[in-house]
C-alpha cells in the first residue's frame, strides 16, 4: 500500500487546495443525484420511503414507525453487557450537557440608558430531527450524543430517523438507545429520503424545524438541497481528524490514533502532522501493517483512506504544525506535544481537541461525555461542536419607557430620514404618547 507523504514546504498550491478540500468534493458532486430522490419523497410519501428502504437497504417496511413491541423486543434481545455500556457513556454524556445548561443564563435585561431596556430569553426549539446513520453497524453513540442535549434543551418535538436493517426493522441498540434518552419516535428511514421526510413530512414521519446528525455525502447533499425548508444544523459529513504531535508521542500509539477515525469510511481523511521527522518515518514504515492487523472491510477501507485524504504532513517547526492544523480545522484534533496546554490556546479552529496520550479519540466518541457530532469539511472555522445550544435560540427583549422613548425619537428620526424610511419615522414623529 502507499501512505500519502507531504514535506509541506515542497508540496505545491494545488495538491495542498485538495488536502485541505476533503471530500466536500464529493458531496458537490452528490447534490444533483439527491434532487430527484428528493422531489420522489415530497410527492409520495411514505410510499418512497419503502420503496428506497428495498432498494437501498433491501428491506421490506411494513410500519415506518417503531411499535411500542419494537421498543420492548429490542429492549430483551440486546446484550446486557452492551446495555451497561451504553448507560455508562451516556450518563457521561449527559452529565457533561446538564452542566451546559446549567451555564445558559436565565431571561435579562439591563437598562441601556434611562428609560431604555434591552435584554433576551433563550428558548427550546419547537421540534428538531435527529439524523443516526447506520453503514457497517449500528451507531448507539450518535444518538444519545444528539437525543440528550436535545431532551436537557426541552425540545418537545424530537423525531430520530435512522436506515433500517435488512429484516426491516430498526436496530435494537438504537430502540433501546432512543427509550433511554427519552425519545420513542422513532422512524425507518436514512439517506437522502429521510432527510426529505423530515424537511417536508410525509404521513409518518413529521416535518420538522432543524436536522442535526451526522452522514454520508448523500445525507449531507440532501441537507443542502433542503436548507430552504428546514435548518439543516452544523455540516457533519465523513469523518476526519488530525493528530498533532512531536518527538513526545508514542510512535505506536500514534499509528493507531491515526487509524481511529480513518476506519469509518472510504472517504474519511486522517492526517498526522508533525515536524518530527522521525516519527513521521516510523509511522510511514510501520502503519501498513498495523493496518494490517484490522479484519475486513476496516483493512481495505484504512489502506484506502492513507492513499486518498489520508497521510502524513511533515512540516518545519511545531508554529508550522499548528497553522496547517488551524486552516484544516479538523473535526477531531488529537494533541501529542510537549506543554499541550498551552499549545492547545493555539489551537483555534477545531471541533474538538483531545490532549495526551491518555485522550484518545475513542474515549471522547463514546464516553467523556463531549459531544462526538463535530464540525466536518473545514466548517470548524464558524460552527462549534454540538451542545445544547444547537436546539436553543436567543429572543432579543426591549421596552422603553414616555422618557426612553423621548430620548431616542430626534436620533432615530435622523437615522430614518437618512435612509429614506418615511413610515419608520412617523411611527415616531405622529405617535399619539
Amino acid at each position: 500500500m502507499s501512505i500519502n507523504f507531504y514535506r509541506w514546504n515542497e508540496t505545491t498550491e494545488d495538491v495542498k487546495a485538495r488536502i485541505m478540500r476533503r471530500s466536500q468534493a464529493n458531496i458537490d458532486d452528490v447534490v444533483k443525484m439527491v434532487e430527484p430522490i428528493i422531489q420522489d419523497v415530497r410527492t409520495r410519501g411514505d410510499t418512497a420511503l419503502k420503496d428506497y428502504a428495498l432498494k437501498f437497504e433491501k428491506a421490506e417496511i411494513d410500519n415506518i414507525k417503531a411499535s411500542p413491541e419494537e421498543f420492548e423486543r429490542a429492549e430483551k434481545a440486546l446484550d446486557d453487557d452492551l446495555k451497561a455500556a451504553i448507560q455508562h457513556c451516556a450518563r457521561n454524556v449527559k452529565r457533561f450537557h446538564e452542566e451546559q445548561m446549567a451555564r445558559v443564563e436565565k431571561p435579562w435585561m439591563v437598562e441601556i440608558e434611562p428609560g431604555v431596556f434591552a435584554g433576551e430569553q433563550v428558548s427550546a426549539l419547537d421540534s428538531v430531527g435527529l439524523y443516526v446513520p447506520r453503514g457497517k453497524g449500528a451507531f448507539p453513540s450518535a444518538l444519545y450524543m444528539l437525543a440528550i442535549p436535545a431532551v436537557i434543551a426541552g425540545v418537545k418535538n424530537i423525531a430520530i430517523v435512522s436506515p433500517p436493517t435488512a429484516n426491516g426493522r430498526t436496530d435494537d441498540a438504537t430502540l433501546y438507545t432512543a427509550k433511554l434518552c427519552g425519545v420513542e419516535n422513532v422512524y425507518k428511514c436514512g439517506g437522502a429520503q429521510a432527510i426529505a421526510a423530515l424537511a417536508y413530512g410525509t404521513e409518518s414521519v413529521p416535518k420538522v424545524r432543524k436536522v442535526l446528525g451526522p452522514g454520508s455525502p448523500f445525507v449531507a447533499a440532501a441537507k443542502r438541497v433542503c436548507s430552504e425548508v428546514m435548518d439543516p444544523g452544523m455540516p457533519a459529513g465523513p469523518s476526519e481528524s488530525i493528530v498533532l504531535a512531536d518527538a513526545s508521542a508514542d510512535p505506536h500509539n500514534t499509528c493507531w490514533d491515526i487509524l481511529n477515525e480513518a476506519e469509518h469510511g472510504e472517504d474519511s481523511a486522517a492526517l498526522l502532522v508533525t515536524h518530527d521527522a522521525a516519527l513521521a518515518q516510523y509511522v510511514l514504515e510501520n502503519l501498513p501493517s498495523i493496518i494490517d492487523e484490522l479484519p475486513e472491510p476496516h483493512r481495505s477501507i484504512c489502506h484506502k483512506v492513507m492513499g486518498d485524504y489520508g497521510g502524513i504532513i511533515l512540516t518545519e517547526s511545531l508554529e508550522q504544525s499548528i497553522e496547517v492544523s488551524n486552516e484544516y480545522a479538523p473535526e477531531h484534533l488529537h494533541l501529542k506535544t510537549e506543554n499541550a496546554d498551552d499549545v492547545a490556546r493555539k489551537l483555534l479552529h477545531a471541533g474538538e481537541i483531545l490532549i495526551g496520550e491518555h485522550t484518545p479519540s475513542s474515549l471522547g466518541n463514546y464516553g467523556i461525555g463531549v459531544n462526538h457530532v463535530l464540525p466536518t469539511g473545514g466548517w470548524a472555522h464558524s460552527y462549534s461542536c454540538t451542545s445544547v445550544w444547537d436546539f436553543l435560540k436567543r429572543t432579543s427583549i426591549s421596552r422603553c419607557t414616555k422618557d426612553g422613548f423621548n430620548a431616542l425619537k430626534g436620533s432615530v428620526t435622523t437615522m430614518t430620514d437618512y435612509e429614506n424610511f418615511p413610515a419608520h419615522g412617523d411611527v415616531l414623529r405622529k405617535r399619539n404618547i
